[in-house]
């Protein structure tokens, strides 16, 4: 297979689509409340809130938004600049009226595609929260978002996050319920996400880095750039496409309101 067909199986603009402003409304209630909760295992105000407090900078960077909701609640000071990366347009919008803060950044880029290298100072910090598990292919595959975001942090940054993990993970019924669903789908492209796969992953783009797991969760610290990326890793080209179309039902709908 091409390398352009491989590129297409790792598509994600299709996926995103499904961000309408009707199933952003849906987003903190199902997936921040319902999903955490019963699904991961990984309650979204006590785990994951305190987890994106600890190591938000004064420049910050949040990459794959949502609906804004921690950056919302992290208590942001008049000192604080915040950029948004997505690649949906409704995101973007819904993040930056929730967050009510002036000049907001807004980027629209695909992470699954080389980024622009920043013409400006990097940021202090780089969140990605509930976004690798979303990125179609497998660690290896979602490792070309990482290397084009660290040239976004300052050498003496923070990259951090939170991931849904894969089958491995002794999900509960729930959980494998919804992963099998969302796999199927293409919302999610986590089957073979793996602790060890994302330090490994992580460990080939940062000098340090930290993994913990809380229940179904992977919780991610990586400091201290390499300057130089490793050579990238051949494309896996016999998987079938990441992204299916998927019906407009509600049901439907809920189906995708995981995508971030």
């Amino acid at each position: 297979m091409s390398e352009s067909s491989v590129q297409h199986h790792l598509n994600t603009e299709a996926g995103s689509a499904v961000y309408s402003p009707l199933v952003l409304k849906l987003y903190d209630w199902w997936v921040l409340g319902i999903s955490n909760r019963f699904a991961w295992q990984c309650p979204t105000r006590t785990v994951l809130l305190p987890f994106y407090r600890e190591h938000i900078g004064k420049r910050h960077l949040d990459v794959g938004v949502g609906t804004g909701f921690y950056l919302k609640h992290v208590e942001l000071s008049p000192l604080h600049e915040i950029a948004l990366l997505d690649i949906n347009e409704n995101s973007l919008r819904a993040a930056s009226l929730r967050i009510r803060r002036p000049k907001v950044k807004l980027i629209k880029e695909n992470v699954m595609r080389p980024l622009p290298r920043p013409a400006e100072e990097g940021y202090d910090s780089i969140s990605l929260f509930y976004l690798l598990h979303c990125l179609p292919g497998t660690m290896d595959d979602k490792e070309i978002a990482v290397t084009g975001l660290k040239h976004y942090l300052k050498s003496d940054g923070v990259f951090y996050g939170a991931t849904i993990l894969g089958d491995e993970a002794n999900h509960t019924t729930l959980g494998r319920r919804l992963m099998k669903i969302y796999n199927r789908k293409g919302v999610f492209g986590n089957s073979s996400d793996s602790i060890h796969g994302l330090q490994e992953m992580l460990g080939r783009q940062f000098r340090s880095v930290q993994v913990r797991r809380h229940n179904q969760v992977a919780l991610f610290v990586a400091r201290d750039p390499l300057t130089r990326d490793p050579q990238p890793r051949r494309l896996r080209g016999n998987r079938r496409a990441a992204l299916e179309p998927v019906g407009r039902s509600p049901i439907a709908l809920l189906h995708r309101v995981e995508a971030l």
